[in-house]
């Protein structure tokens, strides 16, 4: 396993091992300043002692509104991010699909850069590109990949 594309904020194929982790999304366990840039862990932010009187957490250096580092609706991702999940898609001999639809883009439009030999998709419904996998597994992907 050479790189890890997900949609997934949790950071769990980071607790799993994963190493080369592309968090298309983001991440809940960084917190960026909204005014200074300044990134805080989750720790500091669970921690409750830098809120301003909404309940938000605020930036001790400037005093800035602090947002976990994740992609929310309407907003573009990370182009470093994106960049290098396409990078390692193209350079793939084989892409696994898990538990996704395949419907939200675009997430959903970077297997147009897989030009590998082996593709297989393994999710709970039918996906457009279930046409194209040499390998469909057609259930739960907890189920699948269940050790």
């Amino acid at each position: 396993l050479d790189a890890v594309v997900t949609q997934n904020i949790d950071g769990l194929h980071q607790m799993a091992g994963s190493q080369r982790v592309f968090e298309l999304h983001g991440s809940v366990h960084r917190n960026i300043c909204q005014s200074c840039g300044t990134v805080y862990s989750a720790e500091w932010i669970c921690s409750r002692e830098h809120e301003d009187a909404a309940g938000v957490p605020a930036c001790p250096a400037c005093g800035g509104r602090i947002k976990p580092d994740v992609v929310l609706y309407e907003e573009p991702l990370d182009e470093h991010v994106l960049t290098g999940a396409v990078a390692a898609i193209a350079a793939a001999d084989a892409l696994i699909v898990g538990g996704t639809s395949l419907v939200v883009y675009p997430a959903a439009g970077l297997m147009r850069y897989f030009t590998g030999d082996t593709l297989a998709i393994c999710n709970l419904a039918p996906t457009d590109q279930d046409a194209n996998a040499d390998l469909l597994i057609s259930c739960d992907i907890a189920a699948a990949f269940a050790f």
